[in-house]
């Protein structure tokens, strides 16, 4: 009997110490600077059981018991492998080398890729590097216009930075900087973005596929972090371009706290002043003042305390300016028959012409592990957006004064509040759920004017929209969820509630992505999401004006829906490429667009009334062939897209193109780093032709007198027959950009001179297309007239590190 009870409780001690199972945790960095690296990859080489790093560089790996070979790997750096015997819940925090070229042998002997087995499609994660090899206009550097060179990304007219994906509108993106939406991402009225890419660390774009930690647009989330601050030394970065200069600083404060500070502003306005000051002598006036420019001021500090609480601060401030003064004095006078002298008196006037737009946003983090299996995140963020035009003008007629003032504002305010938790129970979950509370002002645009004249008001009057207060509730859970060693699914749901007016929506919101691994090296993926939105842009115009309104969904304007599906296959090639193909199919719901003739200047109805609500469908397919890492990297990248709207009461309640439904998309994108000290770049796109309206004929309208009816071309307006909306479509897009940088390590740090070219061959692409008269003697001809922005264009650039 004793040696009965003795063997069975050497079994069950044995398949105890076979189940058991402990957790490796800790966080993941760069070792030249502590940056917490996100995406990388942690499991153990044996088996292949494993996680990736959070937002935060944070990872949870439940092994069994025994000997472990961790493996880290991550793109761009040297991969480390530890070899651990597993006998208890171990803290172990990892460095990883940066690398210029990952090793070949040991690339081979490694699992199948991050994105072949992870369970989301329709991601795209964007090096920073990549980001700044690429030839920019004007020599700035930009991240939006990188992004529009990937597959389903498309831009607007030339030059402009908005974003239009997979059919969807620049309202229906979701970006986020540091976690808390921005809303104008414009500076020179589209021509640049808000981003200040020396600031940023980590890009991520989802075009579908949304994990349920995602909510509140249609068409994509851009997910941007900012650096933390060099947790090691002091160093410094900057450069010198054609119009604007920035400089970044960064360091340690102490052993247990980070900055980092960056600034960026245009110099237009000082270029021009001499320029201004020749027009004002020939003006022949006592001042003339004008000019335009935009900053950017991007700052954060974090708080370590301990390897368990991190404390994070970061903020964004941005604005554009453009103004214009003018001011003359004069003497007059006239003859005084009572006095029989000559009166002569002094008269001045002076007018003021402003318009500037600009963001706030701001984070406030708490990063908490809970234990070695949990860890969470609570943030509070404030997001604003502005928005002033204003003119005024004095007068002072021989001592009579008289003034007028005249103000148009709109903008948005956020207040929010949201904890997210993180959960690895084992390597076959990964968990996320959380809540958040959002606080939404809008302001949709008021117009003020106010005249008095010798100390008399004479009218103040205020027109326009009253402001709408709106609250939003999110709550989501997902899960990541290995099946077996070949099936992969990212499920969850996201839940909504919206009160507005007293009237409250809610929404569920389902979402799953799955991948199957059908080799070491290729997997096919399958995606659905719903998503709603609450907000809308208000917009006449194709180049996203600082004018554009922001409003909400209220009781009269319901939210706008979505539903996407994607399929698609991946495949890992040799030498560090990748290639991918996805088709999409997206159905929207309750989107909204002006009605004909109706604009944000025409106040005497509420903006409520002058909408029209409509639906639409996006579908098309995307091929991407890209290297991540090694000398050459770059990407290839094609879409296929047709986007069609329909709205009741416009083109005769028949369907019609978008107005960026640009069938053909084609990219490629190089960088190559020729020697230490060299390295090019280059970029070719072209895009098909963007639907625009034109009237096919024109009529002189008849006018009546009496009972007589007249019709002549002096005296009569003009009727255009427009057959169909958005019916002709311009010429095709297409230009090629390069660069050239020249590398030096100095005494003190490093420099690089940057020479590019944008518009290589000098393509007039079109910006703008309308009908004009070409005359011939006595005669003349209607033509179609396409004018263009940019010839070709270079442009220097001076940068340094320290």
């Amino acid at each position: 009997m004793k040696l009965k009870l003795l063997t069975f409780l050497l079994l069950f001690a044995t398949v105890q110490a076979i189940a058991q199972k402990h957790t490796i945790s800790g966080y993941i960095s760069d070792a030249t600077n502590g940056e917490k690296l996100i995406g990388a990859n942690v499991y153990d080489a044996k088996t292949y059981q494993g996680c990736v790093s959070n937002s935060y560089g944070f990872y949870s790996v439940t092994l069994p018991e025994g000997p472990v070979s961790l493996m880290i790997s991550f793109v761009g750096y040297t991969s480390h492998r530890e070899e651990v015997i597993l006998t208890k819940n171990i803290t172990f925090n990892i460095e990883l080398k940066a690398s210029l070229e990952l090793d070949e042998v040991l690339v081979q002997g490694e699992k199948s890729g991050l994105k072949i087995e992870s369970s989301q499609m329709s991601v795209i994660d964007l090096p920073m590097k990549t980001i700044a090899n690429i030839p920019a206009f004007m020599g700035e550097t930009d991240l939006i216009k990188s992004i529009q060179l990937l597959p389903g990304v498309q831009s607007g007219t030339e030059g402009m930075s908005g974003m239009y994906v997979r059919g969807g509108g620049p309202d229906q993106n979701l970006i986020l900087l540091d976690g808390v939406p921005v809303y104008n991402v414009n500076h020179l009225f589209g021509f640049f973005s808000v981003f200040n890419t020396d600031a940023i660390q980590n890009v991520k774009l989802i075009k579908g596929g949304f994990p349920a930690r995602y909510g509140g647009r249609l068409s994509s989330v851009l997910d941007i972090s900012m650096k933390e601050g060099n947790s090691k030394e002091f160093h410094g970065a900057g450069s010198v371009g054609v119009i604007a200069s920035k400089l970044t600083l960064e360091g340690p404060i102490s052993d247990k706290a980070s900055f980092i500070v960056s600034g960026r502003r245009t110099y237009v306005d000082i270029l021009a002043y001499p320029l201004i000051k020749i027009a004002q002598a020939s003006e022949d006036i006592d001042r003339l003042k004008a000019g335009y420019y935009f900053y950017d001021l991007n700052a954060k500090v974090n708080y370590r305390f301990s390897d368990k609480s991190r404390l994070y601060l970061s903020s964004y401030l941005g604005k554009d300016r453009f103004y214009l003064t003018e001011k003359d004095s004069y003497s007059d006078g006239f003859y005084d028959e009572s006095t029989g002298q000559y009166e002569t008196y002094e008269s001045s006037w002076e007018s003021n012409a402003e318009l500037w737009w600009g963001n706030i946003t701001s984070a406030l983090r708490w990063n908490y592990q809970l234990n070695s299996k949990l860890f969470s995140n609570t943030t509070v963020t404030y997001s604003r957006y502005k928005m002033l035009t204003g003119f005024g003008e004095y007068d002072n007629f021989n001592g009579t004064e008289s003034n007028t003032e005249i103000d148009y504002n709109s903008g948005i305010n956020d207040i929010g509040t949201r904890i997210d938790f993180d959960y690895y129970p084992n390597t076959n979950h990964y968990i996320r759920f959380g809540l958040g509370n959002t606080n939404h002002s809008f302001n949709p645009g008021i117009f003020a004017a106010k005249q008095s004249f010798e100390d008399t008001v004479s009218f103040d009057t205020k027109l326009g929209n009253s402001s709408i207060t709106t609250n939003e509730i999110e709550l989501y859970f997902e899960d990541d969820i290995k099946i077996g060693g070949l099936l992969k699914v990212n499920a969850g749901l996201h839940f909504t509630a919206y009160d507005v007016r007293n009237k409250t929506f809610f929404s569920l919101q389902p979402r799953v992505s799955s991948r199957v691994q059908l080799t070491e090296k290729w997997s096919a993926k399958a995606s659905y999401a719903q998503m709603d939105q609450y907000i809308h842009l208000l917009t006449n115009s194709n180049i996203g004006l600082p004018t554009d309104l922001w409003v909400p969904a209220t009781d009269k304007v319901a939210p706008m829906r979505s539903k996407q599906l994607a399929a698609g296959t991946m495949y890992e090639l040799p030498k560090n490429f990748e290639f991918s193909v996805e088709a999409f199919y997206k159905r929207m719901e309750d989107i909204v667009i002006y009605k004909e003739g109706a604009s944000y200047f025409s106040f005497e109805n509420d903006w409520e009334t002058k909408l029209d609500v409509g639906q639409g469908t996006a579908y098309g397919v995307e091929v991407l062939l890209m290297r991540s890492a090694g000398k050459a990297t770059g990407w290839i990248g094609y879409t296929w897209c047709k986007t069609e709207n329909q709205f009741e009461n416009q083109n005769q309640g028949e369907p019609f193109p978008d107005n960026y439904d640009r069938r053909h998309d084609l990219s490629f994108v190089l960088s190559y780093q020729i020697t230490d000290r060299m390295d090019v770049g280059l970029t070719w796109v072209y895009g098909s032709g963007y639907p625009t309206t034109l009237g096919t004929q024109e009529y002189t309208s008849a006018y009546n007198i009496g009972e007589t009816a007249y019709q002549d071309e002096y005296s009569s307006s003009y009727i255009t027959d427009i057959q169909h909306k958005n019916n002709y479509r311009v010429p095709s897009y297409h230009r090629m950009d390069v660069s050239l940088n020249f590398n030096k390590e100095t005494r003190w740090g490093s420099r690089t001179w940057t020479f590019a070219v944008y518009n290589l061959y000098n393509r007039k692409n079109p910006f703008y297309i309308d009908w004009g008269y070409d005359y011939d003697g006595s005669s003349q001809t209607m033509k179609l007239y396409k004018y263009s922005l940019f010839p070709i264009m270079p442009s220097i650039a001076y940068k340094f590190k320290f």
